[in-house]
């Protein structure tokens, strides 16, 4: 017979007490070396997430069997503690490209920092990718808003009348003042109030906008998912756009890998 308090059961298993804060440090680094599914853009859905939906509201947009072929936000995933965010390129939850970034303020969660939009323009990671891939047989990568420029994150980008919800800081990044509609990225408006999220005109909402120089030039968005403003071109769709946050893993399945809602990657060494 095992002698009394000598032992601690987990499950089926039986861990003496001395090891049993190694066993449950384990149990917690597989806990974190998880990465969850946060959002989903698909800027052909016929939903369109710009700057004013979803980003900074507590709330669940699409489903979990559409996931990664529609627009998607799982609420609870968007109230996790975050350390590391993953921006990934997918065609039908292949992963064609990705970028896996490390935030600057650790253990946040993105609605949170999606709120934060008074004064927002914050750059929120550090250090540029941790890690960058794309597939040797991926296309339009030339003006693709994450994969064609440099940089580190920023979040809820306004100047002007207009707001973006991610861009890179390597790309062009207007002035608080300017009112230029020429920063392009993800989750974007070009008549609102960026300060609060609110829309002033509908029809100048869209989802995914390419890097280029628009200013008074019409303005190339991907798909159909944008308003009815009459500067835009709907342009082809180059993926779906999911975004993965996780406590501890830092780095991310490589393309032509298969992507689900929770995806288990083995955090590498790095002092960061």
């Amino acid at each position: 017979m095992l002698p009394a308090l000598a032992y601690l059961t987990l499950g089926s298993m039986i861990i003496p007490l001395q090891a049993a804060p190694l066993m449950l440090n384990k149990f917690e680094d597989d806990e974190s070396s998880v990465w969850y599914l946060a959002m989903n853009l698909n800027p052909a859905d016929g939903h369109v997430m710009d700057y004013t939906t979803g980003w900074s509201e507590d709330k669940f947009i699409g489903t979990y069997r559409a996931a990664l072929s529609q627009d998607y936000l799982n609420r609870v995933i968007w109230n996790y503690p975050a350390t590391y965010i993953a921006i990934v390129r997918h065609q039908k939850g292949i992963v064609e490209a990705v970028k896996v970034f490390r935030f600057r303020e650790s253990n946040r969660s993105l609605l949170s920092r999606f709120q934060a939009m008074n004064p927002g323009r914050e750059v929120v990671t550090e250090g540029g990718p941790l890690q960058e891939e794309i597939s040797d047989g991926a296309q339009d990568m030339a003006d693709d808003p994450v994969f064609s420029v440099d940089g580190d994150l920023a979040f809820n980008w306004g100047y002007g009348n207009n707001g973006v919800r991610i861009v890179l800081t390597g790309g062009h990044l207007s002035r608080a003042h300017e009112n230029n509609d020429n920063t392009h990225g993800l989750g974007n408006h070009f008549a609102c109030d960026p300060l609060t999220g609110e829309s002033t005109h509908p029809e100048w909402a869209h989802e995914i906008s390419n890097i280029q120089d628009s200013g008074k030039n019409p303005t190339t968005v991907q798909g159909i998912d944008h308003g009815s403003g009459s500067k835009y071109v709907s342009g082809p769709v180059y993926g779906n756009y999911a975004i993965y946050v996780s406590g501890r893993a830092n780095s991310f399945p490589s393309p032509g890998n298969l992507l689900d809602l929770e995806i288990t990657s083995h955090p590498k060494l790095r002092f960061y």
